[in-house]
């Protein structure tokens, strides 16, 4: 990744320079090395500060709104499975392609140092990854670990090296993580419960929430200008532990919001402090998009109209797309 990282470093600064950008958005060093944060340059000087490792796990995409609106040209450096968010950016009329530079940078996966820890690492120095090993040098000596048992869940179902929108690619693809699996297998966990024990999970889930918005905030799909929950006048409004009704309204409210727009790219889930798993609800209503109306990914380009929008003769009638279903997240 060493590479890489300089390579983009110096794409940054040459697209700066020449003055064919306004605005970069990368990473940057946070307080820890497993930390790194979103960042935006503004000049050729400051691109030296940029970094790309194993642990940039953030979609940059969302910030693109705000350069947009700014009228800022912006270089945007996208991992594969960040391409998917700036077509639905773009589909829902968010930002301009015009002001959008976006930028192919591999990706192989990146790591969860939450897992690294639970692995029984203690006295973490540094991680670097070594084929499909990840070497945790420690205080007491050092730690190998099946790279494939670090990465982040998001990862886990890793969509594919191909960029979705690229106007250059940075380098050569890496290998990624090949998943294989059902990935609605969770979801169908749920449904296969009774009533009972669905709103006993849900409940427990969702019971964890503290409002602090992290999962809109990093949404690319959440971007309203003002969001409904943000709005004083409603009783919605409040934050930190409120009491149940009003927990689970606001994620099934923000989940029935992104239907259909939601590219899976599990940054709810990531950023939640409190753990939730919020894919889930995201994941329900993707496996009746395409039970009801096909197969669809949000994201794959930037043109196609989603399901709910396009209408079919052939389109599932509401009572009988429902009808003997009784099995709902």
């Amino acid at each position: 990744m060493q590479k890489i990282e300089k390579l983009l470093q110096k794409r940054a600064a040459e697209l700066l320079a020449e003055g064919t950008v306004e605005r970069v958005l990368a990473w940057q060093a946070g307080e820890f090395f497993y930390d790194n944060a979103p960042a935006a340059v503004g000049s050729a000087d400051e691109c030296d500060k940029l970094v790309y490792n194993e642990f940039c796990p953030a979609n940059l995409c969302k910030y693109l709104i705000e350069t947009s609106h700014a009228g800022k040209k912006t270089a945007v450096f996208l991992k594969p499975c960040d391409t998917y968010g700036v077509n639905q950016l773009l589909k829902d009329n968010r930002i301009k392609r015009e002001l959008v530079y976006a930028i192919g940078t591999p990706c192989s996966g990146m790591l969860d140092i939450n897992k690294i820890k639970a692995a029984g690492a203690k006295g973490i120095i540094s991680v670097s990854v070594d084929g499909d090993e990840v070497v945790v040098n420690t205080a007491y000596g050092e730690k190998r670990l099946a790279k494939a048992d670090v990465l982040l869940n998001k990862c886990l179902m890793c969509k594919g090296a191909a960029y979705k929108i690229a106007d250059e690619e940075l380098a050569e693809p890496l290998t990624v993580p090949q998943f294989t699996g059902d990935k609605f297998a969770k979801v169908k966990e749920i449904e296969a419960m009774s009533a009972e024990e669905r709103f006993a999970f849900w409940q427990s889930e969702l019971s964890k929430c503290i409002r602090c918005n992290a999962c809109r905030d990093i949404c690319p799909a959440c971007s309203c200008e003002q969001c409904i929950f943000d709005k004083s006048d409603t009783p919605v409004a409040g934050k930190a532990y409120a009491d149940e009704v009003e927990e689970q309204m606001y994620h099934i409210i923000r989940a029935f919001h992104v239907a259909g727009r939601c590219t899976g790219c599990g940054e709810c889930a990531r950023v939640c402090p409190q753990g939730i798993h919020l894919e889930l609800l995201n994941m329900k209503f993707m496996k009746d998009i395409n039970s009801f109306f096909g197969q669809y990914q949000a994201g794959a380009d930037s043109e196609t109209p989603a399901p709910q929008v396009s209408y079919k003769q052939n389109d599932p009638e509401a009572n009988s797309a429902v009808e003997g279903r009784e099995q709902h997240v």
